[in-house]
Order: C-alpha cells, then sequence, then structure tokens
C-alpha cells in the first residue's frame, strides 16, 4: 500500500510498471520490501548488507534475484524498466555505493533511474548494528563495533551524510523519497546531513514520513 501510493501521489501512476523504487533493509520489517514491490508491478532493488537476510527472503521467495556485483544490477534495473518487467532485485552490499552509483549514471549519461526511494535499516539503533557504514564491509563493520564503537559511530555519521547527499542530487532530478518512519532522518540530521526543509525550522525535514504523507 506504501509503494502503491507513494506512485499514486508522487507519480500520478495507478501503473507501477517501468517505474523503479530504491530502497534497503530486507530484515525483519524491511523484508517484505521485495514482496511488496512485485505485489505493485514494479522494478524493486533492495540493498542488504547481511547475506543471510538476503538468502532467506530469496528461500522464502520474496526476492525474485541476488546480486553482489552493481554493474549487473544497474543493467538488469536497465533491461527490467525497459521492458517493464516486475522485478524484486536484492542487492548485497551497502546501499550508499548503490545510492552513488545511480548519481554516477545520472551524472555521466544523464538518465535519472529510480523514480521511488526509501529506506528501512534499523536506524533507531544506528550505531549498534542497526546500519553499517558504507566504509567498511559487513564482517569489518561488526569487528570495529565490538572493537572501537566510538569509531564505528563516527563512521556511521559520515556514511549517513553520503547517503543523503545521494539522495538529494537524484531528487533534485525528480526522484520521490520518504522515510519509513525508521528514524533515518533524524539520525542524519544529527550526523550533519542536509535533510532541513528549506525555509523551515529544525523540526521539519525536507522529506515527508510515510504514516502522514502517503498513508494518510
Amino acid at each position: 500500500l506504501t509503494v502503491l501510493n507513494a506512485g499514486r501521489r508522487y507519480l500520478k501512476a495507478e501503473d507501477l510498471s517501468g517505474k523503479v523504487f530504491v530502497t534497503s533493509g530486507l530484515g525483519g520489517m524491511s523484508g517484505a520490501q521485495a514482496k511488496a514491490a512485485v505485489i505493485a508491478g514494479c522494478v524493486g532493488i533492495i540493498a542488504e548488507v547481511d547475506e543471510a537476510a538476503l538468502l532467506k527472503r530469496h528461500k522464502q521467495g520474496w526476492l525474485m534475484e541476488i546480486s553482489n556485483n552493481l554493474d549487473h544490477c544497474i543493467a538488469r534495473l536497465r533491461e527490467a524498466r525497459k521492458k517493464k518487467i516486475t522485478l524484486s532485485l536484492g542487492y548485497h552490499g551497502n546501499v550508499v555505493d548503490l545510492w552513488e552509483r545511480l548519481v554516477h549514471e545520472l551524472d555521466t549519461t544523464g538518465e535519472l533511474l529510480v523514480d521511488l526511494g526509501s529506506d528501512q535499516t534499523s536506524c533507531h539503533n544506528p550505531f549498534n548494528g542497526g546500519y553499517y557504514p558504507v566504509q567498511l564491509g559487513f564482517e569489518e563493520g561488526k569487528q570495529l563495533l565490538s572493537s572501537n564503537p566510538g569509531k564505528f559511530r563516527t563512521l556511521v555519521q559520515e556514511s549517513l551524510k553520503r547517503h543523503v547527499a545521494a539522495i538529494n542530487k537524484l531528487a533534485d532530478k525528480g526522484m520521490f523519497f520518504w522515510d519509513y518512519g525508521n528514524a533515518f532522518l533524524l539520525e542524519a540530521q544529527r550526523a550533519g546531513a542536509d535533510v532541513t526543509k528549506k525555509g523551515a525550522d529544525k523540526t521539519e525535514f525536507r522529506y515527508p514520513s510515510y504514516v502522514q504523507h502517503i498513508m494518510g
């Protein structure tokens, strides 16, 4: 319902075939995102750093394909978008790399490859494994979290700033992004990312929450 309503509200579209939804998280509550993309009939690319979560969703049949190669992900995205094929593709990697690759595609080809975007990392608990920084691989991140939580926290905040910077560039070109109620925008703001709504006070974000703006 969230994906369908986002399409209706943002894209003025009842039919989401050929539209691309990019997000992250295939764990507990976030695991349904791949299934939602397929039910909505769009192209869903969902990043997840934990291979076990990816394999679980794939085994369940909630996720159609898995890849750890960004070149392959972009090629599949282009193909599915062009042919209006329904697809849920799990990218085994950090979502920041995926967002930055989409910015690179925009910068080099002029093509905006994503229509809708969100995030379902566990940003209500970002410094204890809920969000893994892009600078490190998953296992490296786990080791650093255990050995030096202060350094891990610093890397998470740097990663959040990069995360938002990429989203902002794509949103400026017409992608529509929303907060999934996971404290992503709040933690990004605390990290110093540019998420405050222009001309508003610091309690207002430039992107809406799905609760009021989409589901409401």
